[in-house]
């Protein structure tokens, strides 16, 4: 269990991040706010519990106090729904769907003699208050980080916080991943996953060390994306090229296969293609997550020969991969049996033994929502996630490709690539919502900016 200073910490950051807020502009404050919570403060079970809302825990305290100090000093400024209808659309389907849900298993799921109670108008206010709150850096990225700087801006950050991230991580590849159990008397997961051959993989304070290489991936990707459209030196730029080669020598430690696949695909495509082609291999690879509940659902996912390729390479991650994906089978089968809404919280959408006992693991992130909110629920977080991505394609038509920003690509390959990791794991971070609010942001400003040049032309 979590010790009295991992309450503290978590209960005391609304007062660091104001202090944020009065000595940063408001996008450099929103992005260390976000960063730095998520990267330092201590994960689940650590989380404050009160009647009738949901957990207060790392994601959503940060996100709520830095939404009330966006709106105490430039409220003003603040949107709460996005200019483009699609996007308004999703985000209000995001936020007040769980209510449907909840309206619809107004019935307890009975295996055997573990009975798990039903929904009704407080669990359904509940799950809506929750995707609120995950919505929350996403409101204030398409804000306050719409501009060229605002996204250099981000993606620095994210080498940044690498780099000092990768002294505890190394820490951890060393001693063993024990930083959390000595700062906040616990470990958050099974200690035998972060064990890698003869060695460890480092977890730090997130929640799983998967969690702790992909951070290292987006950060590497940010680098050499930094790398590629710095011009302004030669000197600053081969900083970046430095830092990117330190953080996939990092990365390789953290014995993730999965991310270390991702880096060797996408830091070519940063390195030699051009910004425009970038986006498109990141459309390529968001249609692809959120088109995957059709296709497994299709058996159009080559998993035999996915496997094949996995058992060649390591048998024992071949068997990890095995095991997620005969657990995809068995959650996907529940969920087809409410396709539109889901089943709601508490865990209703997972299989159990007569006696209580948890027979599936949902890892992927897209099975989770698509089991708890159904096909509404999975389209409008996933549709709110993919959509820049969308807007930027359409956007960038007909401008030349040294005029589109050089950081557009890297942001959008690392959003993309997110969303391709969120079918093994639920990697869904702050992080996410952050970069997909920030791409959101940019794409509905040159859309303002290019219908007040059409108006001007015209008078």
């Amino acid at each position: 269990m979590p010790n009295g200073f991992a309450f503290l910490v978590l209960a005391l950051w609304p007062l660091a991040g104001l202090m944020l807020f009065r000595t940063l502009p408001p996008g450099r404050a929103i992005i260390a706010s976000i960063l730095i919570s998520y990267l330092l403060l201590p994960p689940l079970p650590t989380a404050f519990d009160f009647p009738l809302i949901p957990p207060l825990t790392k994601e959503t305290i940060p996100a709520l106090s830095a939404f009330l100090f966006c709106m105490i000093f430039y409220g003003k400024r603040v949107q709460f729904l996005p200019r483009h209808p699609l996007a308004k659309f999703l985000l209000l389907v995001f936020v007040c769907s769980p209510m449907l849900t909840a309206m619809t298993n107004g019935e307890p799921v009975v295996y055997g003699m573990y009975v798990i109670q039903p929904l009704g108008l407080k669990e359904g206010l509940a799950m809506m208050v929750q995707n609120a709150l995950l919505a929350l850096p996403m409101v204030m990225a398409m804000n306050f980080l719409t501009t060229e700087k605002d996204q250099r801006d981000v993606l620095l950050a994210l080498v940044l916080g690498g780099l000092a991230y990768s002294l505890p991580m190394l820490l951890e590849v060393r001693l063993s991943p024990q930083l959390n159990t000595w700062i906040y008397g616990f470990f958050q997961h099974s200690f035998g996953q972060m064990m890698r051959g003869d060695g460890f993989r480092p977890i730090v304070f997130l929640y799983h060390g998967l969690w702790v290489a992909f951070f290292a991936l987006t950060a590497i990707l940010a680098a050499i994306s930094l790398f590629r459209g710095d011009v302004r030196g030669k000197r600053r730029s081969m900083k970046f090229l430095l830092a990117g080669i330190y953080l996939f020598a990092v990365l390789v430690l953290c014995k993730s296969l999965a991310s270390l696949l991702y880096a060797v695909a996408l830091v070519p495509v940063l390195l030699f293609l051009s910004t425009r082609f970038q986006l498109r291999v990141a459309f390529v690879l968001m249609l692809l997550a959120v088109t995957y509940p059709v296709l497994k659902g299709n058996n159009m996912v080559p998993e035999q020969a996915i496997l094949n390729q996995a058992y060649q390479i390591d048998p024992e991650r071949a068997g990890s991969l095995l095991f997620r994906l005969e657990n995809e089978y068995y959650l996907l089968a529940r969920a087809e049996r409410k396709p539109m809404l889901g089943w709601g919280s508490f865990g209703r959408n997972l299989i159990y033994s007569g006696d209580g006992r948890l027979l599936t693991v949902p890892d992927g992130r897209w099975v989770i929502v698509f089991g708890t909110y159904g096909w509404i629920g999975y389209l409008a977080e996933f549709g709110l996630l993919s959509l820049p991505l969308f807007l930027l394609l359409l956007r960038i038509r007909g401008v030349p490709n040294e005029s589109l920003p050089p950081w557009l690509g890297g942001m959008s390959l690392i959003l993309a690539i997110n969303m391709i990791d969120m079918l093994p794991n639920a990697t869904l971070t702050p992080l996410t919502w952050l970069m997909a609010g920030s791409l959101l942001g940019y794409a509905q400003t040159v859309r303002v900016k290019r219908a007040q040049t059409r108006l001007q032309s015209v008078m």
